[in-house]
């Protein structure tokens, strides 16, 4: 038996699920968040490595859920034609939340720039394949060591340095927020959450939105709150929102992918 989204705009119905496991049957939080809210669900699950992914022993279909890792959720990606999404951490339409200079480049012109004294100082990270390397600030070519090993032609996103009071995850699902978790910083300074809804509905209104994601927004030392940066919900980390909002963040993004699936 299968359970539908309430708020679901795709004709996909979930009748099982897919959930990682590290081995001996050890969980990740966040697995053990969607597990408990599966299983009051009634939605089958079974559980998977990383191994069995990668050599497709799994059978899956278009009502099945896959909750893991990011490397197992692209590999079923690709077990299920579904084409892998596009990192957006910064959408051109919330360019007027960042409050700071956020541009892309390569390495090797970063380098260069640093060489010269272009930059001060600046934020690095991957711009086009996640979790390439992970993300650090540079002040000088010499720090380039810190991505030892990584192609000088590796698609960055730069920006300049910030000092963050606080930072938030605002978890979405159809653009509703389902919780607003303080992960660093001062828990005591908060973001502006009429300025975050301001960024969901410029998202709606750009179509560069999911049906779940989770959105990373902060407060600058300056007092503004800005976006840190945008995540898609098909595999994000769990602070301390509770385990139905998380699993209905997955579920309802997942949905939206399976509606994309090919053939």
């Amino acid at each position: 038996m299968g359970f539908v989204f309430q708020d679901c705009l795709w004709d996909i119905v979930i009748s099982k699920a897919f959930i990682q496991e590290q081995g001996n049957g050890r969980l990740r939080e966040e697995e053990q968040r969607v597990v408990e809210e599966l299983k009051y669900r009634g939605i089958p699950i079974t559980f998977y490595t990383e191994k069995r992914i990668r050599r497709r022993q799994l059978v899956l279909d278009s009502e099945s859920l896959v909750v893991g890792d990011m490397p197992c959720i692209v590999g079923a990606l690709q077990q299920l034609s579904i084409p892998e999404p596009e990192p957006n951490d910064y959408p051109v339409s919330l360019h007027e939340f960042l409050h700071r200079r956020v541009w892309r480049s390569t390495l090797r012109e970063l380098e260069l720039g640093l060489r010269d004294s272009h930059y001060p100082a600046v934020f690095v990270k991957p711009a086009t394949r996640r979790k390439r390397f992970t993300g650090c600030v540079l002040e000088s070519e010499y720090d380039l060591s810190r991505v030892y090993g990584v192609s000088r032609q590796e698609k960055v996103w730069c920006s300049e340095v910030v000092t963050w009071l606080s930072e938030h995850r605002i978890y979405v699902v159809h653009s509703e927020i389902k919780g607003v978790d303080h992960y660093a910083g001062n828990a005591e300074v908060s973001v502006d959450l009429e300025e975050v809804r301001r960024a969901i509905q410029a998202l709606d209104q750009s179509g560069e939105s999911y049906a779940g994601y989770a959105i990373d927004f902060g407060v600058l030392d300056s007092g503004q709150t800005a976006l840190v940066e945008m995540n898609d919900g098909f595999a994000i980390g769990a602070y301390s929102i509770d385990s139905k909002n998380y699993t209905d963040m997955i579920w309802a993004r997942w949905e939206e992918l399976l509606a994309q699936r090919e053939g």
